[in-house]
């Protein structure tokens, strides 16, 4: 059994960080790397590239809407076509980035308010697939399990791969429980590592709305931000190790 552990990073702006990138970069196998929109700017897109680079760890696009104020964590009113397009700016930003470094971008991952409304509306998921086909039809999706997202990429025959959150709560629906209900986060390293060995074991998640539910998953998602990040993915990476599960980026499977 295997499966990949990836990271939100490089969301950090001019010399304000957030979270603890170096840390993270040395448990990870995949960043999804801020590129401009919710966070991030050249400089600290070259460093998080460049620190990618030399742990080893595969690169993704982490597009989000143009909101650093909010995070990206607020819907900004805009058609698909637009969302298309800012997305096809930043990813070309972190590719553009990334040849500095002698890096590759091989996947795209969708943030925060904007990943949660392709989840759900699928006029957005295939403005957004579309933009990414006509980027480079190589590059893959990194779609939130059972959503939306994932079926758009499938529908349009993109490269996709299935997501799952460890600090995250589910809806019955598939979807993340909004952060600003009663279950949306899980803060014990502990209690998310054991979560995650019984989804493995079974393929079914916990949701607070309802029996588990049947998802798959390629990737486990450890948010970078929040203030335990490293000690989570730390914690998962040894508890799933030592189960004799294989951590490895899903773009070398």
């Amino acid at each position: 059994m295997r499966i990949d552990l990836n990271s939100d990073l490089g969301e950090g702006y001019g010399p304000w960080p957030m979270g603890n990138d170096a840390e993270m970069l040395s448990i990870v196998t995949s960043a999804n790397i801020a590129c401009g929109g919710h966070a991030s700017d050249p400089e600290t897109m070259f460093r998080t590239l460049t620190l990618a680079a030399q742990n080893g760890v595969s690169v993704g696009a982490h597009p989000g809407y143009n909101d650093r104020e909010g995070f990206g964590r607020r819907v900004i009113p805009m058609s698909p076509a637009e969302v298309g397009r800012i997305c096809a700016a930043q990813i070309g930003a972190l590719m553009g980035m990334a040849a500095q470094v002698g890096a590759r971008v091989s996947y795209v991952k969708p943030h925060g308010a904007l990943a949660n409304l392709a989840a759900r509306d699928r006029d957005v998921a295939d403005a957004i697939v579309e933009a990414v086909q006509r980027i480079d039809p190589t590059l893959a999706m990194l779609a939130i399990s059972g959503t939306q997202g994932e079926q758009a990429a499938r529908a349009a025959n993109a490269p996709v791969f299935s997501e799952i959150f460890a600090d995250r709560g589910y809806l019955s629906s598939g979807q993340l429980v909004p952060r600003d209900q009663d279950g949306a986060m899980i803060h014990d390293p502990g209690e998310a590592a054991e979560r995650l060995i019984a989804f493995l074991e079974t393929g079914l998640m916990p949701v607070i709305d309802g029996d588990p539910i049947k998802l798959n998953a390629h990737s486990i998602c450890v948010h970078g931000d929040s203030a335990g990040a490293v000690d989570m993915a730390r914690e998962i990476h040894q508890r799933l190790t030592a189960h004799g599960v294989e951590i490895r980026a899903f773009s070398s499977v």
